[in-house]
């Protein structure tokens, strides 16, 4: 498991989440989710072209792969202003952030699981009921 990179990215995802909140009160909540993906938009570009430059390989799509990538855009596009939302309204981040994320895990382990067919140990789904219970124990405790 490259674990330097999930640590990476999970790090970037809790900036991008702190973020969200320090700007929630200075911004409209679809502006700021604008600029933030013109803003990854950009970065995505310039890697892109920095990953092309000099290359020999031509960049690997097809239909369902755009069409895929569509449909992640459009939920973290949503995601995006609801988080700006949540955060405007109040919310800490040391709240939202794990109910948003614990929240995220139960549905993307359900559809591993049962759509995908993945496989997961009792361990792993274990896990996964702890993580269940704390989203509930914290959205309790903060309701």
């Amino acid at each position: 498991m490259p674990i330097i990179l999930i640590t990476l990215a999970a790090v970037m995802f809790g900036l991008y989440n702190v973020f969200i909140k320090l700007s929630s009160s200075h911004i409209n909540a679809v502006l700021g989710a604008v600029v933030l993906q013109f803003v990854a938009a950009f970065i995505g570009l310039a890697l892109l072209i920095y990953q092309q430059t000099g290359s020999s390989e031509p960049i690997v799509y097809n239909r369902i792969g755009i069409a895929l990538a569509v449909g992640a855009g459009v939920a973290i596009g949503l995601v995006e202003i609801l988080t700006f939302v949540i955060f405007g309204r109040g919310v800490p981040v040391a709240v939202g952030n794990p109910l948003i994320v614990g929240g995220s895990l139960i549905v993307t382990t359900l559809v591993g699981v049962v759509l995908l067919r993945e496989g997961a140990s009792a361990l792993q789904l274990l896990a996964v009921a702890m993580i269940i219970v704390g989203v509930f124990t914290l959205a309790w405790e903060a309701a």
